[in-house]
């Protein structure tokens, strides 16, 4: 029986080789020859037989599969999931190290176990050490199998029963089909492709830890993220207490969910009340923040912008950006000085979301605005007032969507005044009396209604 061999292949271009190469030959490329199994042939077969029959079917004949959910046992990571876990499906974590990934892995794993056979497939500690975490964070975890192991040629056969297995993580595994070491581009590539075929296959649901480069992307294949029902991110900074998980691919849910945790000495905990993370406690003192509803998934937070405006020092000023793209950035400003006349080529521009999320919706183009303003005039707006609406490159002020959700949301949160989009208005009538709805049309009215004086 012919055994199955190996050849490197360029992921740029295609080009092959017998072995590896720092360079590809044909594209000039380094570090892209990237290890391949190659089956041998197969013995070839009657042409009659292999002639498939017809299984195309309209879409009115196929039958609509409703998915089970289940809870995780922590709310927040139901509502990212969009939900709860979907069996038979892979979930990749991606973080930064010592961000919370196991701590959070193993807090699920205890509570999924006390109804469900649940493994956890540790590659990077010990069996006494996952213990120890569970300990430390006062886990109910008698009934979770964990076993130490990085080939993952032997998991099928420990996946007797098991409903949910974790994989901690996805670097640290290898198989024994490539000789490359644990963590190459093959390896990583060959062992997630064996997961999904045992999660389609036996309806296992797999949570796998992925490890980040410097530059914050997942390290390893993009195939990687391809195969994968839903990716997470787990954000945040070492120093800080909060952290947010955000999806950015979900085959069963919204990619625009985010869940807020908090890290404590018991373990990571969901965030409800969002006031203390998005929210300065002294905002409206100083000039150069705004708040805006922002919507995030499913759900409408109130998010602080705030913006420092400084003379440059050097020829070309700077723009830094952090929760906001770049380009987006340095559009709002370039309306800013041709329609509404402020002067900031000369000036360094800062801004920040606060909590540490990111914004990525158009909705939020008139609370940056507002912050820039705000800075550039030194005049602070007040903390009972929120901005929203999209801005065109002619000063308009676009309508965008939710907006009645989110003006719900400034009523509930007590703000007094808010100022959106004047094609938004006929939504919003019904919240006239709760607080004052300011329409605005462009850009230098919304500046000339927060500071008259």
């Amino acid at each position: 029986m012919a055994k199955n061999t190996t050849e490197y292949v360029c992921s740029e271009c295609g080009a092959t080789s017998s072995r590896w190469l720092g360079k590809c030959p044909s594209c000039g490329k380094f570090n892209t020859m990237v290890e391949e199994i190659i089956k041998p042939a197969a013995v070839a077969k009657d042409v009659r037989k292999a002639v498939y029959p017809n299984r195309a079917k309209p879409l009115k004949d196929i039958t609509f599969e409703r998915y089970d959910r289940t809870s995780s046992g922590i709310s927040e990571f139901d509502n990212v999931l969009g939900g709860g876990i979907v069996a038979g499906s892979l979930v990749l974590i991606g973080g930064d190290p010592g961000i919370g990934k196991s701590t959070l892995l193993t807090q699920i794993a205890a509570n999924l176990s006390a109804k469900s056979k649940t493994l956890y497939f540790s590659a990077e500690e010990s069996c006494s050490q996952v213990k120890l975490r569970a300990q430390r964070l006062n886990l109910k975890s008698e009934e979770l199998f964990i076993i130490n192991e990085t080939c993952i040629d032997g998991l099928e056969t420990e996946l007797d029963g098991v409903q949910f297995c974790i994989i901690d993580s996805i670097q640290a595994v290898y198989t024994e089909d490539l000789s490359s070491s644990a963590g190459s581009v093959g390896q990583v590539r060959e062992c997630a492709s064996k997961l999904m075929r045992i999660a389609k296959s036996r309806g296992i649901t797999f949570f796998i830890v992925g490890h980040v480069t410097k530059e914050g992307a997942l390290a390893g294949p993009k195939v990687l993220e391809h195969i994968m029902d839903t990716v997470l991110y787990f954000e945040g900074e070492n120093q800080e207490n909060f952290r947010i998980l955000r999806a950015v691919k979900n085959r069963f849910g919204n990619v625009q969910e985010v869940g807020v945790f908090e890290m404590t000495d018991c373990g990571i905990k969901p965030v409800t009340d969002y006031t203390g993370v998005f929210l300065s406690e002294s905002r409206g003192e100083e000039p150069g923040s705004a708040v805006t509803p922002a919507q995030t998934g499913a759900r409408c937070m109130n998010v602080e912008i705030q913006t420092l405006i400084s003379k440059t020092s050097f020829g070309l000023p700077r723009r830094m950006p952090i929760g906001i793209d770049y380009n987006k950035l340095v559009l709002l400003i370039a309306v800013l000085e041709k329609r509404c006349g402020l002067n900031l080529s000369s000036s360094d521009v800062y801004l920040n979301a606060m909590g540490g999320i990111k914004l990525g919706e158009p909705a939020c183009d008139l609370a940056v605005c507002a912050a820039l303003a705000s800075a550039f005039y030194g005049k602070p707006i007040d903390k009972y007032v929120a901005v929203f609406g999209e801005v065109g490159l002619t000063g308009e002020v676009r309508a965008v969507s939710y907006c009645e959700k989110r003006v719900a949301e400034c009523v509930k949160m007590g703000f007094k005044k808010v100022l959106l989009p004047a094609k938004n208005m006929k939504s919003v009538t019904k919240f006239t009396d709760k607080i004052s709805v300011v329409p605005v049309l462009y850009v230098n009215t919304m500046i000339k209604n927060l500071f008259k004086d």
